[in-house]
């Protein structure tokens, strides 16, 4: 970003500034665990949270802050003074943005916002300087700071701009003034927070009030409705009326996807795109309908539609040979996305850091002022060993701190990479997808099942924020990570977590809080169910247990003196409500107190129950006396010791279900995993864990003929069999067999026919259009984990923690 002089900033976010003001501000950071350039940041605390963060930033080497209020003095910081660091961020962004005369172009829908963004930026490069939202930067925090993004180098700005309640969006359209509006799907996301979906539409349409042209799908909204709310607008439309500016003739499938036929100004065009879905559909006519109104010739650009790329291929983090992990970024390749490849490096805690970089190909910038630029983004990381493979960035390889090793091709370099050169480290593959750097991954890859579960670590970021929602401000919150995160990886979906300012992580035994340690994870870490034989990994690697009778706490404590602990160590009282399995029954209390009276090697950080039926609601009087019970507990222990320690109960449906008990703290579970029992929740929670597979090989029988063991199915006509290389071993459970299960195929469902074997199931596609090395979903949007969980007669955690561990396990982060 531009720099900005600090008394320059103060003056335009009205700030007043405590400190020495003679410095400059070039980057921004509102989470102190993602600083990793502090040298001429800013750290805009928030809110209460961010407050919270201030002293780790200032120790990570911030020296600049915009607050409401300061809580302590901080030595040698200069800091701004402001009513609301938000909206200083935001007059700040507005004030930036009227610095530059652009085409900038504004995005919003309830759907494709970031497809259409991506999609305009992989085929518009190479004809202008784009500037554009990372991510899905679309909010009232991430519209200014994609916007604080722009520079006079920049020819074309493309911004996504979502609203979740009324008057967000007039905000938003102040900040970013788009010349250009983009209307994408419109749905019923954020209903809640509108009287229909008309009012989410009005909100939304408030982002076009002042640009000279808009883009729309005719069959979301009519010309004439538009025409009469933007009379001075030029209107760009696509659909199958004559009126459309793009007419669409006809869509068919293909081998790799659909070609669509489409009218333009008399001329009859045939774009072919490598996706099925409708969604896909609808975003490409988007883009080149966006294309038009730009006034560019489409038939320019309709040959590289067949090259598109989904972008859930952006980032995906995957485990790797020798206690390492690779995280493989394809998706483009442009300054932009190497910072965020590079922010997602270093994250990561392993204690060497590797990157492959191949040229930039996605900048028309000159390539003296380009590598010049990526060798700074570069330097500012820690990086132990750099790769760099291409034509143009092995000539630079001199502007890069890190001694670099060159190579002109990605075989070339392949022929040096050994197995025993690679151990315990982070390597990140940035670069163009002609480089073909998934040859590497394959490479490093731990495991190369066919068979894999996707975990996507955004929708997880998004039911977590849907759940904190439901909360009152102070209200901290537990994330459940026992049995490996519930099979989806704890180590990653802890560092995901913590990222989320998570209060404290739960874990059920010791050894998996030890794993959680040894990556780098700080949070706070209870052990529910600590063994005897654990209480010196739990207090070498600061873990706090779970303490349920007089007998594990006096051999806890026996542990603490044989250690010569002398700090009281924190540990968490149970109170066995009703559940009867772990916790100090009520009239084992006035017992426990006497013990803790005088016990100075312990402190309670926290007293909790855990409910028997807080998602069945015909036990909800059961459920109110468990917590009657609790709260009669709690009381006893407050009131006998004089003190307040965490109180806490309820768990993901008791979040929904028994809100006016959320206490101090509340421990969320499966429903960060995009589950919920209660219909209305879940229709507001993603679906985070994909279950997904190929199809190895396609045969056909006759009638009469069996599939698998023991002969369960005969066909009764001709039959057209898929197997696919997934069995009881991998998680998919024999029940599921003979016509119980079915997996998704093409957008249909297929039936599992036959007995599931150890390695392979089959399944009937005679009705459905497919072939070998198709994609199979086994559960995720369609069928969901509940769906496969009803079929074999058991509950969500069982389907989610009996996948196999050598299922590989792959991580997609936006």
């Amino acid at each position: 970003m531009k720099p900005y002089k600090i008394t320059e900033l103060a003056e335009i976010i009205s700030a007043s500034i405590k400190g020495n003001t003679t410095g400059e501000i070039n980057e921004i950071y509102f989470d102190s665990r993602s600083i990793f350039q502090p040298q001429n940041g800013i750290f805009f605390a928030l809110n209460n949270l961010g407050n919270k963060y201030i002293q780790d930033a200032y120790n990570k080497g911030i020296r600049v802050f915009v607050v409401s209020e300061l809580v302590e003095e901080l030595n040698d910081a200069v800091i701004l003074e402001v009513k609301s660091p938000l909206k200083a961020l935001q007059q700040w962004a507005k004030f930036h943005r009227n610095q530059f005369d652009l085409p900038i172009i504004g995005i919003t829908g309830s759907n494709g916002k970031t497809v259409v963004k991506e999609w305009l930026n992989q085929l518009l490069w190479n004809d202008f300087n784009i500037v554009r939202s990372p991510k899905s930067y679309n909010s009232q925090l991430g519209v200014p700071l994609s916007i604080l993004q722009i520079n006079s180098e920049h020819t074309l700005g493309i911004f996504e701009a979502g609203i979740s309640k009324k008057g967000e969006m007039e905000l938003l359209e102040d900040i970013i003034q788009p010349t250009i509006g983009i209307l994408t799907h419109l749905g019923t996301a954020h209903l809640e927070n509108f009287d229909s979906k008309l009012a989410i539409r009005e909100e939304k349409l408030k982002l076009f009030q002042n640009v000279k042209t808009l883009v729309f799908n005719s069959d979301c909204i009519q010309q004439e409705e538009l025409k009469a709310m933007f009379p001075n607008v030029e209107l760009y439309s696509f659909g199958y009326a004559e009126t459309d500016s793009i007419q669409i003739q006809s869509i068919q499938s293909n081998s790799a996807g659909k070609t669509i036929q489409i009218k333009i100004e008399d001329k009859s065009l045939n774009v072919d795109i490598p996706f099925q879905d409708e969604g896909s559909l609808e975003n490409i006519l988007t883009v080149l309908t966006s294309i038009h109104a730009l006034g560019l010739p489409i038939e320019n650009y309709v040959e590289n539609c067949s090259n598109l790329l989904p972008i859930e291929m952006r980032l995906e983090i995957k485990e790797a040979i020798r206690d390492s992990i690779v995280i493989n970024d394809t998706f483009n390749s442009d300054l932009h996305s190497v910072k965020v490849a590079l922010d997602v490096l270093a994250q990561q805690s392993f204690p060497r850091k590797s990157l492959v970089l191949t040229d930039v190909l996605q900048s028309n910038l000159n390539k003296d002022i380009l590598y010049q630029k990526v060798a700074n983004l570069v330097n500012a990381y820690e990086i132990d060993d750099l790769v760099l493979i291409g034509e143009f960035i092995p000539t630079y390889k001199h502007l890069f701190q890190t001694n670099a090793r060159t190579f002109a091709t990605t075989d070339e370099f392949l022929k040096t990479l050994s197995v025993q050169n690679v151990h315990n480290e982070a390597i990140l593959l940035k670069g163009a997808r002609p480089f073909q750097l998934e040859k590497i991954s394959a490479f490093l890859e731990k495991k190369s099942h066919d068979t894999v579960l996707e975990i996507n670590l955004q929708a997880l970021i998004d039911n977590v924020k849907f759940y904190k929602s439901q909360l009152k401000p102070e209200t901290k919150m537990m994330a459940m990570i026992k049995a490996n995160s519930y099979g989806t990886g704890s180590f990653e979906v802890a560092q995901t977590l913590e990222h989320q300012n998570i209060d404290y992580l739960g874990a059920a035994y010791a050894d998996e809080g030890v794993e959680l340690r040894k990556a780098g994870i700080r949070l706070p870490i209870i052990v529910m169910n600590p063994e005897q034989s654990s209480y010196s990994a739990i207090i070498d690697y600061k873990l706090e247990p779970e303490i349920y009778s007089l007998r594990v706490l006096e051999l806890f404590i026996q542990h603490l003196k044989e250690k010569s602990i002398t700090e009281a160590y924190p540990i968490h009282i149970k109170i066995d409500s009703g559940m009867n399995r772990l916790g100090f029954r009520l009239e084992q209390i006035p017992e426990l107190m006497e013990s803790l009276k005088n016990e100075k090697l312990v402190k309670i950080q926290s007293v909790f129950t855990h409910l028997a039926t807080a998602d069945m609601p015909d036990e909800r009087d059961y459920t109110l006396h468990q917590l009657k019970q609790f709260d009669a507990g709690y009381e006893m222990i407050s009131a006998g010791l004089n003190l307040h320690p965490i109180k806490h109960a309820i768990n993901s449906p008791g979040i929904i279900h028994f809100p006016e008990h959320q206490y101090d703290m509340v421990r969320l579970g499966i429903g960060m995993y995009g589950i919920s029992e209660d219909k209305e929740t879940q229709k507001k929670l993603k679906n985070v864990v994909t279950f997904k597979t190929v199809i190895s090989r396609i045969s056909e029988i006759q009638s009469g003929e069996t599939v698998s063991y023991g002969r369960r199915f005969k066909a009764s006509s001709t039959t057209k069999i898929a197997t696919l290389p997934v069995g009881y071993a991998d998680g998919v459970r024999r029940t599921l067999g003979n016509g119980t299960g079915k997996v998704n195929i093409n957008g249909k469902l297929a039936s599992i026919i036959g007995t599931i074997c150890m390695d392979m199931l089959m399944v009937d596609v005679t009705n459905i259009k497919c072939k070998e090395g198709d994609e199979v979903i086994i559960f995720g949007e369609n069928p969901s984990i509940t769906d496969v969980a009803e079929a074999m007669g058991t509950i969500p955690y069982e389907v989610l923690t009996s996948i196999s561990s050598r299922v590989k396990r792959v991580y997609y982060r936006e």
